[in-house]
């Protein structure tokens, strides 16, 4: 299965040329032009993964995004902007979204961002089950929730959020080099900022570091990557 894609854009003919090509690669595609269309579609279609324009009539994207993911709604989401200020792009991350394409942008590289975001999900569905519950230190990963305990308490995590920390405990006491990281989680590394990496990384510190300016459980090594300790040695 395929799975379904809706695109969400007020640009008529870029939604025909985007859900045109996903229909010809085998996507079930739904779409609308505003905001307010979008999020009674996504509420009554379930789709997999919305391709969602930031600039929108009604509801613009980054309130979808938020109102999604502040009703612990993890649908992938990416994000199409036609601004090329960073600000925009990390700002749709903060607010959970997956992965971001600048306009004007290639069909083809946004096919296989939506394929490659598809197949990570269609992993962590596989791989429910199998593990029960991962400890390390202070944490406590659940897999068949997709559920991360920190000191007892559930931490309240984006999709991307939980699969970055996921890897990081998974790796606990290895460093994680930066390209790596970036196409383990995003699957392709051309033309991917790493600022991306360093928003995930800074919005997980704020959640469960008492001191996000001296982490103790995400460790940065200069010039590799990352590294995950398990205690806080507080």
């Amino acid at each position: 299965m395929k799975g379904k894609i809706m695109v969400v854009d007020d640009e008529e003919a870029l939604v025909r040329l985007i859900t045109y090509n996903l229909n010809k690669e085998g996507f079930n595609t739904i779409y609308a032009y505003d905001g307010n269309q979008a999020w009674e579609l996504i509420n009554k279609e379930k789709p997999d993964l919305i391709i969602l324009d930031l600039m929108l009539p009604g509801k613009d994207g980054l309130e979808i995004c938020r109102d999604l993911r502040a009703g612990n709604i993890g649908i992938p989401i990416i994000m199409l902007t036609a601004r090329e200020e960073e600000i925009d792009k990390v700002l749709g991350l903060e607010l959970g979204a997956d992965d971001y394409v600048t306009k004007p942008f290639s069909i083809r590289e946004l096919i296989a961002r939506v394929r490659a975001i598809l197949r990570r999900n269609s992993k962590k569905n596989e791989k429910q089950g199998e593990i029960k519950e991962i400890i390390a230190g202070d944490f406590v990963l659940k897999p068949d929730s997709y559920e991360i305990y920190h000191r007892g308490k559930p931490l309240d995590l984006t999709l991307k959020e939980y699969e970055l920390l996921e890897m990081l405990i998974e790796n606990r006491g290895k460093v994680l080099k930066r390209d790596y990281m970036l196409q383990a989680l995003w699957d392709y590394t051309d033309g991917v900022n790493t600022r991306v990496l360093d928003v995930y990384v800074s919005k997980l510190r704020e959640k469960i570091e008492e001191d996000s300016q001296n982490p103790k459980y995400i460790r940065t090594v200069r010039g590799l990557g990352y590294k995950f300790e398990g205690e806080s040695n507080a």
